[in-house]
């Protein structure tokens, strides 16, 4: 089935390069284009799109106020494209609070070398969202949700400061994470994430996580020592690896090569993970496109750690957990509401082995 896109941008020249890129990838038919949102609601309307690009700063009506109008009224899949600053991340990050399914950069007009690659990311991007699940929000970010959202500590757990909780996500991941983390109590394991994201948005994303998160959130750095009640979420321009010094984990940054077309990759974390922790560590694979992650995450099973992948109903886009499950790598499936209550379970002395699924 032919995906049909309408692009809202207020840059005429953004506008054709985006039709050109679309129009050029199999399975996806550019069906309008309109310079503000307020033509572009009318498009809406009469096309009736499956996807649509948003800009974020345009006349008459911003790309977060449009977003914010059509999610209540007429929810529907949106890619936002934007510059990807500072500035643009916090922007970016709060239209995925509002709906938006992912975004992308703008295409840079100067590196014509770069255009067959940006255009393959961008189809990947908007088939993605054709088939996302639009979901309401579970918790919200306000003071009521510290007293019932929020888990209390695991009864009688094992102190240790050796056990570990390793979770990786793409499309979708961003508000799938906050879910999870929101749930965790101040005492929790050490957290190690990996989400796909560009540098500049991993600290922003971090920050964001840590003013309503009681773990605290941080993006992480090379060298420093892995900590109980920390999260440290994988810089947008590395790999987040596990590593050992003596008796202590610690944080070992990778600017290497991409893995599974991805820097950070989920598979590289969860094979650090593997080898690092073993039994140690409770593996998560949440919402995303592709596969990475799901040969992370049987390694980290066949060393003896627990793993866990979302259930398809609660997943923004089912790729990663589905590639995950397909391959045995998951001890067990579950719905993201009850993914926090079921990593701290494992800690508690008397935890039963999981059946395998």
């Amino acid at each position: 089935m032919t995906i049909k896109v309408l692009i809202v941008d207020d840059s005429a020249l953004v506008r054709q390069v985006l039709r050109e890129i679309l129009s050029a990838q199999p399975g996806i038919e550019v069906v309008g284009t309109a310079a503000d949102p307020i033509y572009a609601r009318d498009l809406v309307k009469r096309l009736s799109p499956d996807v649509i690009t948003l800009d974020i700063e345009m006349p008459r009506m911003d790309g977060l106020e449009f977003l914010g109008r059509l999610m209540r009224l007429r929810p529907m899949p949106v890619v936002m494209v934007s510059s990807l600053t500072e500035r643009g991340s916090e922007v970016t990050l709060r239209a995925l609070e509002l709906g938006a399914v992912d975004y992308i950069a703008k295409p840079r007009m100067d590196i014509e070398r770069g255009l067959s690659a940006y255009a393959d990311e961008l189809g990947d991007k908007i088939r993605a969202a054709a088939t996302a699940k639009l979901r309401k929000r579970a918790l919200a970010v306000s003071a009521s949700h510290t007293a019932d959202a929020i888990l209390p500590a695991v009864a009688d757990p094992i102190t240790s400061t050796e056990k570990l909780m390793i979770m990786g996500a793409s499309t979708g991941g961003t508000e799938a994470l906050r879910d999870v983390l929101m749930r965790m109590p101040a005492d929790a394991p050490a957290i190690l994430v990996a989400q796909h994201m560009p540098p500049g948005f991993t600290q922003t994303f971090a920050r964001r996580l840590d003013s309503i998160c009681r773990v605290h959130v941080k993006e992480a750095e090379h060298g420093e020592r892995i900590l109980p009640g920390h999260c440290y979420i994988a810089p947008g321009h590395s790999h987040l690896l596990l590593a050992r010094s003596g008796a202590n984990y610690t944080v070992e940054l990778n600017a290497g090569l991409p893995v599974n077309r991805h820097r950070p990759s989920v598979d590289a974390l969860f094979r650090s993970a593997a080898n690092c922790a073993g039994g140690n560590a409770v593996g998560v694979i949440l919402t995303g496109m592709g596969k990475d992650g799901a040969a992370g995450l049987l390694e980290m099973r066949n060393r003896g750690a627990h793993t866990i992948a979302q259930d398809e109903a609660s997943c923004v886009v089912f790729g990663m957990p589905r590639e995950a499950i397909a391959l045995g790598a998951a001890a067990e499936v579950a719905p993201l509401e009850e993914i926090a209550g079921r990593m701290l379970s494992r800690f508690a002395r008397g935890a039963q082995r999981s059946i395998r699924v």
